[in-house]
């Protein structure tokens, strides 16, 4: 399938024929969205070509797997994510969208282990507990302050929490200010 002759580090080229069929360049097989699938889960670098153009699309490639796995029930992504997605095209804070969600994400995998052993332990007390709540308050607040349709779950925030979140509340919505100024 995927890392057959590949070298740890090198990045894969996929070439994507006008028949729809992918090509493994370093195992020199066609291969399907599938394959391309796990071969991200197990962190191939790769890029999708067109073989055609030599055109780079693996973006729209990464994106049709993911709607391949939305549509085949393994859903992850809420509706109202995706509304408020689509709802960021065009906005004047469109452009920093990309760095936002991959530092997010990031943060996320970089955090991912400390949670998980945090939820384990149990929620009361725990200093990386607190870690993540306040790692969810802020991301909780910048998601409000850049979609302001956006609605919380958790009501009982302490004061200090909400005192940061007005905050970063009014930050995000000088920056906002800011944008459509320099947008006009």
């Amino acid at each position: 399938m995927a890392k057959r002759n590949a070298q740890p580090g090198d990045k894969v080229t996929i070439k994507k024929y006008a028949n729809r069929r992918l090509y493994n360049t370093s195992s020199s097989s066609y291969i399907t969205l599938d394959d391309l699938a796990a071969m991200t889960r197990e962190g191939t670098d790769f890029a999708v070509v067109d073989a055609k153009s030599g055109e780079d699309i693996t973006h729209s490639i990464l994106t049709q797997i993911i709607m391949d796995e939305e549509a085949s029930g393994k859903q992850m992504l809420p509706v109202s994510f995706l509304r408020d997605l689509i709802a960021m095209y065009g906005n004047s804070m469109q452009s920093m969208m990309p760095q936002y969600l991959e530092a997010t994400m990031s943060n996320f995998r970089a955090n991912q282990a400390k949670i998980q052993d945090a939820l384990k332990d149990g929620l009361t007390g725990n200093p990386i507990a607190k870690m993540a709540e306040t790692n969810l308050a802020v991301m909780r607040a910048v998601g409000e302050a850049i979609l302001p349709t956006g609605k919380t779950a958790d009501t009982a925030e302490s004061t200090s929490d909400s005192d940061e979140i007005a905050a970063l509340r009014k930050q995000m919505a000088e920056m906002q200010k800011k944008l459509d100024e320099i947008g006009k």
